[in-house]
């Protein structure tokens, strides 16, 4: 005997099984939350040498095709002949083996000069340091000679926190000494692992880079598996979007902080700051964090001056306020454009937000991924509007008080200026009232 078929009772089955399901994860996930977490934490370890491929891929994607169209496409190409299939291959692995050179290079000519020179810069400061403590403390001794009342300040918060200091100290750090070498050494091993995944992250993003149309075409059919047209198009337009947004920030902020490197080491050196070079290096490296890299990177540069010569240090944080004023004004501006597209405010947001969550790679991949969302809010948020025939622009908005029913807009007014309402209600409104009149 067969069985009836009714496509509503199968509709039914999976919606309740797919709610039962999701409770138990929820279930899970907020009562069990560190068990779940362990194993993300464990998939992620397996996995991260594929996720370095992926993104040493995606990094060198427009190196790549930079190479491709600009120099082996015309180079190799004859007439107005299309490219055969056979020198797409040649011209992918070429392009993909200069890439790789080039990338090496530039990594190695980088730590070639910057390895010994910091080495330098740390035996030095190894070898000097009694020196700079007691060039400090002298300056110190001589600064509070001067000041009398800061003097007293000073050794009354001496003598209030020095046996608090000692008592933490004994208690505290020394007991856990071992401890901290079993993690050292502990760090060592997690720094080879980590390098070994660099090695075959760098092998899977060859095979990744080769074929790249290849999976690009395999996410698209599965889009338009899944979705409708209009939403399989609209969800590739975002993806775009997305690519766009992180790809231009992150290479457009590495771009900015290599010139911020270069320009801090040339006016360190001509203000003949101590170690210039590894300050530079310093300042260089932080400014990638937007925001506060460059004053994360900017105190522990200045402590290492002060130690060496207080008015040195002084010039160098006059510097520095003066770099980040011209890097914020004029160098990143025109590097960056309106990539993001975030106010101050949100910057700053979304920069203290994911850096609490994940970290410093917070700190440098929050800007972007907040202002891929923001864009999305923004988008759906206006398409609501126009549902309902109300404007998208935000200046509108900001003399309305509330909407009447009928979507008439009814600006800020006082009790006293209920008289003069028509006078007060924006232009664009008085035109919305004069079609729905029409209507």
């Amino acid at each position: 005997m067969k069985l009836p078929f009714n496509k509503r009772y199968v509709c039914i089955g999976i919606t309740s099984f797919l709610v039962i399901a999701a409770s138990i994860c929820f279930y899970y996930l907020v009562f069990h939350g560190d068990r779940f977490s362990a194993q993300v934490n464990t998939f992620f370890k397996i996995v991260s040498p594929v996720m370095y491929g992926i993104i040493f891929a995606y990094l060198m994607t427009p190196l790549v095709n930079g190479i491709e169209n600009r120099f082996l496409i015309p180079v190799l190409k004859r007439g107005n002949q299309p490219v055969s299939g056979k020198q797409k291959k040649y011209i992918r692995t070429l392009s993909i083996l200069l890439t790789i050179c080039i990338v090496g290079m530039l990594i190695y000519g980088f730590f070639s000069i910057l390895i010994p020179n910091l080495i330098k810069s740390v035996k030095s400061i190894s070898y000097q340091f009694p020196y700079y403590e007691q060039n400090l403390i002298n300056w110190s001794a001589k600064f509070l000679e001067d000041n009398p009342d800061i003097e007293k300040i000073f050794y009354n918060f001496l003598d209030t926190y020095y046996e608090e200091f000692m008592g933490y100290l004994n208690d505290s750090i020394v007991p856990q000494l071992e401890t901290l070498l079993k993690h050292v050494s502990l760090s060592l091993i997690s720094a080879l692992k980590v390098l070994w995944n660099f090695i075959i992250g760098v092998i899977i993003s060859i095979y990744v880079l080769f074929s790249k149309e290849v999976f690009a075409g395999q996410a698209k059919k599965i889009t338009f598996a899944l979705f409708g047209a209009p939403t399989a198009n609209q969800f590739i337009k975002d993806a775009r979007f997305i690519s766009d947004t992180f790809i231009g920030f992150i290479s457009g902020k590495i771009i900015d902080s290599i010139i911020i490197g270069f320009i801090c080491f040339a006016g360190t050196s001509i203000l003949k700051i101590p170690y210039a070079l590894l300050v530079s290096v310093i300042v260089g490296v932080t400014n990638i964090i937007p925001f506060f890299g460059p004053y994360l990177g900017a105190i522990p540069s200045a402590i290492l001056i002060l130690m060496v010569n207080p008015l040195r240090c002084v010039y160098f944080i006059i510097f520095i306020l003066f770099l980040q004023q011209v890097d914020g004004n004029v160098i990143g501006p025109k590097i960056l454009g309106q990539s993001t597209g975030l106010s101050g405010f949100w910057v700053i947001f979304s920069i203290t937000v994911f850096g609490g969550i994940w970290g410093i790679p917070g700190m440098i991949i929050g800007v972007p991924f907040f202002a891929v969302l923001y864009a999305m809010i923004r988008r759906r948020t206006n398409k609501l509007l126009q549902k309902r025939g109300l404007p998208t622009e935000t200046q509108k908005y900001q003399e309305v008080d509330y909407i009447a029913e009928n979507d008439v807009f009814i600006p800020k007014c006082t009790e006293e200026q209920t008289t003069f309402f028509k006078l007060k209600i924006p232009s664009f409104v008085k035109k919305d009232n004069k079609k729905k009149e029409e209507k």
